[in-house]
């Protein structure tokens, strides 16, 4: 992803937030015969107040991917959409497309068979966890030879990337009327509703906002 200083996130903070909200990653690596993209949930690492993720994947995905060889690019994408021109006023303007994602990339560390299985174990009460009856990975009717033998099947990761990349596009380069005029086009009814990206759009102006009042105090 081709960086733009107008629109780079390198706050920590913001970056692991946008990772935690969208943990359904794209990761794509490469063997002898070229790339592929692979698709799987990665969490931040709960170990770690960094970047660090953890992960995995299955056979023999982790060949074609070179894990723990190479390097291996995570694409976390975040809210996006279409914003239309007609929604800037009465202004030459085209279409474009807001977006929020974060790439990290690095060569992975290839987990024990112990780390792995803690890995999947917190993987799967990540999500089960809100649902009224959470269902743990060892929980009955899973045995314990049932766990093992599909741990065998997977390679766990951990990445602690050496490139990061993260970039949000939420309008920033507009006046602060026309901005407050696609949140609010995303955030009606429509063809092009979206209010996740309304959101974001309304935490990044926020935020730009705060920072100039403090900027004009100084």
């Amino acid at each position: 992803m081709r960086q733009n200083p107008s629109f780079a996130m390198t706050d920590v903070a913001e970056l692991r937030r946008v990772i935690a909200a969208n943990p359904w990653a794209t990761l794509v690596g490469g063997d002898g015969e070229g790339l592929t993209a692979s698709h799987y949930a990665v969490l931040l690492d709960p170990e770690r107040d960094d970047l660090t993720v953890i992960g995995h994947v299955g056979r023999p995905d982790d060949r074609v991917l070179g894990l723990g060889d190479r390097e291996l690019l995570l694409v976390f994408q975040g809210p996006h959409g279409y914003v239309s021109p007609g929604w800037y006023g009465d202004v030459a303007s085209v279409p474009t497309w807001n977006y929020v994602a974060v790439h990290l990339a690095g060569v992975p560390e290839i987990l024990s068979t112990e780390e792995n299985l803690r890995v999947l174990e917190g993987l799967v009460d990540h999500f089960e966890r809100d649902l009224p009856q959470p269902r743990g990975m060892w929980a009955p009717p899973n045995e314990e030879s049932f766990v093992r033998r599909l741990e065998a099947g997977t390679v766990g990761f951990r990445l602690t990337p050496t490139r990061v990349t993260a970039k949000r596009k939420l309008s920033q380069n507009k006046p602060d009327d026309v901005i407050e005029n696609v949140i609010l086009e995303l955030s009606a009814d429509g063809a092009h509703a979206n209010p996740a990206l309304a959101a974001e759009m309304r935490r990044a102006h926020e935020a730009r906002l705060a920072a100039r009042a403090t900027a004009g105090l100084e």
